[in-house]
């Protein structure tokens, strides 16, 4: 895959992968801010510049943003991460300088009006009582805070509904200007277009964004421990946790293999142990989410709150065969060639292309290429995956609980029962 890169005169890069047999174009602007770049005084206000700049800029209202993308058969969103914030269209090949206008005027003028901030505050203060009434997602917020206390890494990605609501267009003209600058930013498109065209249009619309940045960013120290929350619902919630790796860390595909053989599908071990075999679940799985200077490694199911004390020697049992067991041949083989197709295949979408290139350049300011990523993941031992369980088993317990809760195994219970 051919990655073109060019660099503006204030930082920005622009990057493209060139598709001229496909008819339509992806594209994104991806900076490199979210939740974890915040404080305790404005966190929330990353995903809510998110909604903002959606909701009109100096030449176009809320109305004509959406109509001038979808007029065209076109297609526009955004998210925020704890780390990242994008914002990114699909277009049918012809509109892609469209798109660019559309993305960059949101990004470089957004006026933040009195009204629709108004209006906007509480539509996102639904967002969060959404996510609250959700057991499944909220118990996730509380994992998250209980990992990495007191730190922005484990707040909230859309914020306390107190802090929303105090928001002003000041508050958010002084978070983009500390954080939206080419430095941080990196606009990327595939499909069926040429670069130096992109670069214009890129050029002649973002050429004016500040090139440095003027934000602290928190730490990120794992820590652990409890958190353990009584709440009225049929099934119990129940997350354990550890220290897991970053993105730049040495062992994150032997992690992120480890995972995969433990939980990571429905051949899993743990699938297959506790679904499967004793029917104690309907979803259990593992994971291994990655961040710039840490990491989380995290183990998740949903069932009956009685089943708790049955379930978790259960997935303790699996850690510590991880741990002192080689893995198989087979299972080794089956998941090396299920993160490289789950890659390869996620490379036919022009917008998960587009998305991977930007992550690349955000992350390690070069663009890796597949072969580079492949011959790691084949590189990757039954050794390797035997130490890198060590490593994330022998860590700090982060444990998580929410529901209806009577008997249940204390923290240092279920410590003991990980011990090896």
């Amino acid at each position: 895959m051919q990655v073109n890169i060019s660099t503006l005169s204030n930082g920005l890069r622009v990057v493209s992968v060139e598709r001229p047999s496909t008819e339509t174009v992806s594209v994104g602007i991806w900076v490199n801010t979210g939740s974890a770049c915040e404080n305790p005084e404005n966190n929330g206000i990353s995903h809510f510049v998110e909604h903002m700049v959606f909701k009109g800029t100096q030449k176009r209202t809320a109305l004509q943003i959406s109509e001038d993308i979808e007029n065209v058969g076109g297609n526009t969103n955004a998210y925020t991460s704890r780390e990242f914030t994008v914002f990114y269209a699909k277009m049918l090949k012809n509109d892609l300088e469209l798109a660019v206008d559309v993305l960059a005027d949101m990004v470089m003028a957004p006026t933040f009006a009195a009204e629709e901030l108004s209006k906007e505050r509480e539509v996102v203060v639904q967002e969060i009582k959404q996510t609250f009434d959700d057991p499944s997602d909220i118990v996730f917020d509380y994992f998250q805070e209980t990992a990495f206390k007191e730190q922005a890494l484990g707040r909230s990605i859309l914020g306390p509904a107190e802090k929303v609501r105090s928001f002003d267009a000041t508050t958010l003209r002084e978070y983009m200007s500390h954080n939206y600058a080419a430095e941080n930013i990196v606009v990327s498109a595939a499909g069926n277009l040429k670069h130096d065209e992109f670069v214009k249009m890129v050029a002649d619309r973002m050429s004016g964004l500040q090139a440095k940045t003027s934000y602290n960013k928190d730490k990120q120290l794992y820590s652990g421990g409890s958190f353990i929350k009584q709440r009225d619902i049929e099934q119990a919630q129940v997350l354990l946790g550890f220290n897991g790796a970053s993105y730049y860390a040495d062992n994150r595909y032997p992690v992120a293999i480890m995972s995969t053989i433990l939980g990571g599908s429905m051949s899993s071990r743990l699938f297959q142990e506790i679904r499967e075999k004793r029917g104690l679940v309907y979803s259990v799985y593992s994971f291994s989410n990655n961040h710039k200077e840490s990491g989380l490694f995290g183990i998740y199911a949903g069932l009956d709150s009685e089943q708790i004390k049955k379930y978790l020697p259960v997935v303790a049992d699996e850690i510590k065969k991880i741990v002192n067991e080689h893995v198989t041949d087979a299972e080794l083989n089956r998941v090396k060639v299920q993160y490289k197709a789950g890659m390869l295949m996620a490379l036919e979408s022009s917008s998960s292309t587009a998305e991977m290139v930007a992550r690349r350049y955000l992350l390690h300011n070069r663009f890796i290429p597949v072969e580079e990523i492949i011959a790691k993941i084949d590189s990757v031992s039954k050794d390797d995956v035997m130490k890198a369980a060590q490593s994330i088993f022998s860590s700090p317990l982060t444990y998580t609980l929410l529901g209806n809760l009577n008997e249940y195994p204390s923290y240092d219970e279920v410590r003991e029962y990980i011990k090896f």
